[in-house]
Parts: C-alpha cells; sequence; structure tokens
C-alpha cells in the first residue's frame, strides 16, 4: 500500500477518535504473514474496553466507519483492519489455537465437534486455517449470532 493511502488511513481514524473523545496514538502496520493486509492499531492506556466493545463489537463498528471514509476518500477498495492494543492479533491467535485443539479432539475421539458461536471473520479464520487438513473438514451452521463452526473428522465422511 502506498504511503498517501496509509497516512489517509491514520487521519481519517485519528479524527474519529478525537470526534468521539479518545486521546489514542494511531500505527500503521503492515501485517507480516499477509503483504496485502494493512493493521490500523490504536494505542492507548485506558479506554480500550470501551473501544473495543463487548466480544470485540464497537472495534467492529469503529472498523466499518472508519473503511467507509477511508473509501470515500480514495474511490480504491482499500483493505485493512482496525485493532486496539493488538486486541485482534490476540485473539486470533487465540481462535487459532482452539480451531487446532477442536480439529485434535475430533480426531482423536472420531466425532464432530461444534465450536462456540462466532463472527463471520472469526469462522473464516477457522475454515481457512484447516482447509488443508487431510484430516478434518469444517462448515458453518445456524443463523446469525448462533452461527458456528463444526469440525468432523474425514474418516467419518
Amino acid at each position: 500500500m502506498n504511503k498517501e493511502n496509509r497516512k489517509i488511513i491514520k487521519d481519517i481514524t485519528e479524527n474519529i477518535l478525537k470526534m468521539i473523545g479518545f486521546d489514542c496514538n494511531v500505527a500503521i502496520i503492515e501485517d507480516e504473514e499477509d503483504e496485502s493486509r494493512v493493521i490500523c492499531n490504536i494505542e492507548t492506556k485506558k479506554d480500550a474496553s470501551f473501544l473495543i466493545g463487548q466480544s470485540g463489537d464497537s472495534l467492529q463498528a469503529l472498523q466499518h466507519l472508519s473503511r467507509l471514509l477511508v473509501r470515500k476518500e480514495t474511490d480504491d477498495m482499500i483493505k485493512f483492519v482496525l485493532d486496539v492494543n493488538s486486541y485482534k492479533k490476540e485473539q486470533e491467535s487465540s481462535i487459532l489455537d482452539l480451531a487446532r485443539e477442536s480439529a485434535k479432539q475430533s480426531v482423536d475421539e472420531k466425532r464432530m465437534i461444534v465450536m462456540k458461536p462466532m463472527s463471520a471473520y472469526n469462522r473464516r479464520l477457522v475454515h481457512m486455517f484447516l482447509a488443508n487438513s487431510q484430516d478434518v473438514i469444517t462448515e458453518s451452521v445456524g443463523e446469525e449470532e448462533d452461527r458456528r463452526v463444526i469440525i468432523k473428522p474425514r474418516f467419518l465422511l
């Protein structure tokens, strides 16, 4: 991503935060594992829980608003992730660990494992993480907030 677009992301995010009364530092970080993904990390010592919200709901809304304003400013389909104190990075790591453990449990116990309900983004992480597995397959079931991933051993098909 070019410097101009990175600056637009940073400026818009900072302006939104100032308008809603938060004093934070904003850093634009290139994702080490995915070069096409840029992370806009909001660093704050206090009020992080207000920015994140319950189960990341406030952060998701803030990200949506930021993306809309950035796309209006640039006319490009710029992809970036908004994060607060690396909350999403830690959450992703935790979800992938849970997916790994659930897949192992599914194979060891020869049964399907139903994961807890999660956001579309987190379900996608699990599906992509386990997509190349020789041992398990995944599928999503349920409606709206109750949508979850099921992990099944391949030999049960």
